[in-house]
């Protein structure tokens, strides 16, 4: 509910904060108060289009915040919480306003856009003026508001369409992909042939670029072992010799000498394994299967792949296979086709079922709100009228989530006519008779825990002024926060908690107040005003004691 109202700067309201309470809450004044700065004001809390009129002559900025109080689950919090803004039970939304019409929102102090404060604020907060009663003139709002009254449960209806729109976009883009892919067959066929001969393996360009460095310098190191195999296996080998010197000698040098002669023997052996490693390595070079020009050949061909493909050349056997596929999905695309084909009819018949469903509890829901809402029409003073809520079917076009129907809420004010669009058929009084009406009758329904009427009894008196009363109070009962700007001591008498809007001031300055009617006597004082006027007579003060007792 709306507990704080604080407002700085607009029009006629200089520093203004008004503490609300739960229930039916009355605001009564004057014609010209400042009953509608205050509704103005609230307006642009919760993202009304901002006018640069609001702002209080000679004030350089303008702002309004409003508090609100509610639950923990309420809708507003997974809004903010998509956003990645904080979200806390206690909602300040708050607004600013300069002279040159710039502003600049905030919800619990977190800069928001217009839009994010409007879409929270019509949330929590409904505003039913004479001509601003949104609900009746939106037709976009009248299939959600049945469907709150109906309480059915529409995620299989919502599933079901996910599901047919999921299909129908993969079929469409099989498709697409079909008719692309096949424009394409021949240059995915002589592709694939390409590669196919040329079989490319992971690693091959590094193997091939080594094996082409070894080639480049083939002269070079065969010379080269060629001169170490001669230095090895000359005619003076100087193992050879030193180890026939040692042997000579070795009777005189004793056991030294057989390990001098170990060691020479083994670097014997050693040189005897370096010269067999040269042989080999000069016969493999001397005999390669492998040329240069075809190894350059080779990496050419495989680097113009790779360049045609914008891949790597290690990836073209992977390329190699998403071009099969390619291709095999043109050749059988027609399959893949006619198989989504009759995914989308399945999916679809699932959703025109579970709209049909939806249909039916809407159409029970309809009736029995028509029913409701045609008994509560004459005590307020629409005894001759009607109220329909019609069901008509969508094109197949204009299906979506919430099914397969428009919804539509009419009326007729007179016996025999046509029932057509509220703002064409009734005044503004009478639309906000109709508001009340099926606010009554659907009080449990809408996230908006406070409700706000704006002269609902504009028109009217007597008896249908009471019953506007009693139904607001009704209202208010439901676990609403009802606030009623009224002229009808009828309705303000129904009130739980009074407010009266003044005009303060000189000819130099006026500010407009609202002031608490928190005592008995004060609350008597001013609905006796506005049965008798300016004077306040005895038989006022007794037939406002009067209203009061009956309240």
């Amino acid at each position: 509910m709306l507990t704080t109202l604080r407002i700085q700067n607009i029009v006629l309201i200089e520093d203004l904060t008004i503490e609300f309470d739960n229930g039916l809450c009355a605001l009564t004044g004057e014609t010209g108060a400042g009953k509608s700065i205050l509704l103005d004001s609230l307006g642009l809390a919760i993202g009304a289009r901002a006018d640069s009129g609001l702002v209080r002559k000679g004030a350089e900025k303008s702002s309004v915040a409003a508090i609100f109080e509610v639950e923990h689950n309420h809708p507003a919090k997974t809004i903010l919480e998509d956003q990645d803004l904080t979200f806390d039970p206690t909602l300040m939304l708050r607004r600013t306003l300069t002279p040159d019409g710039r502003s600049r929102a905030f919800i619990n102090d977190q800069p928001v856009s217009a839009g994010l404060l409007k879409t929270i604020g019509e949330s929590v907060l409904e505003i039913h003026g004479q001509f601003d009663t949104q609900i009746l003139l939106d037709p976009k709002t009248h299939r959600s508001l049945l469907d709150d009254y109906t309480g059915a449960d529409l995620s299989p209806t919502k599933t079901a369409w996910q599901d047919y729109v999921s299909a129908k976009q993969k079929l469409e883009s099989l498709q697409n992909a079909a008719q692309a892919s096949a424009e394409h067959e021949e240059y995915l066929r002589t592709s694939l042939e390409d590669l196919d001969a040329l079989e490319p393996k992971p690693g091959e360009e590094e193997t091939l670029a080594n094996l082409r460095e070894s080639l480049m310098n083939r002269e070079q190191i065969l010379e080269g072992l060629n001169a170490a195999y001669h230095a090895l296996n000359g005619e003076n080998d100087p193992i050879q010799s030193a180890a026939g010197t040692i042997d000579r000698i070795a009777d005189k040098i004793g056991e030294a000498g057989q390990g001098i002669i170990s060691a020479l023997d083994r670097a014997g052996h050693e040189v005897q394994e370096a010269i067999a490693e040269i042989q080999s390595l000069s016969s493999d070079l001397e005999h390669s299967e492998h040329d240069l020009q075809s190894i350059d050949d080779r990496l050419f061909a495989l680097r113009a792949q790779a360049r045609k493909h914008d891949c790597n050349v290690d990836d073209l056997a992977a390329k190699r296979e998403e071009l099969a596929e390619q291709l095999n999905a043109i050749e059988h695309a027609d399959e893949h086709i006619d198989q989504q084909f009759k995914i989308v009819e399945a999916v679809k018949t699932q959703y025109e079922s579970a709209a049909r469903g939806l249909r039916k509890a809407r159409e029970t829901a309809a009736t029995k709100l028509d029913t409701l809402i045609a008994k509560e029409l004459p005590p307020l003073k629409l005894d001759r009228a009607q109220f329909v809520t019609r069901l008509e079917p969508l094109k197949e076009a204009e299906w979506n989530a919430q099914g397969m129907d428009r919804i539509r809420f009419l009326v007729a004010t007179n016996p025999g006519a046509e029932p057509g669009a509220l703002n064409k058929i009734a005044s503004g009084g009478e639309m906000s008779r109709f508001m009340l009406a099926l606010r009554v009758v659907t009080a449990e329904t809408g996230t908006a825990g406070s409700l706000i009427f704006d002269e609902v009894d504009a028109g009217i008196g007597g008896g249908t002024a009471d019953a506007v009363g009693e139904r607001l109070a009704r209202l208010a009962a439901s676990n609403k926060q009802i606030l009623v700007v009224t002229h009808s001591p009828q309705v303000a008498a129904r009130a739980a908690h009074h407010w009266i809007v003044e005009k303060q001031g000189d000819a130099e300055k006026v500010t407009t107040t609202v002031i608490p009617l928190e005592t008995p006597e004060t609350r008597r004082n001013e609905i006796a005003r506005m049965l008798a006027g300016a004077t306040i007579t005895p038989e006022a003060q007794a037939a406002a004691d009067k209203l009061l007792e009956v309240a």
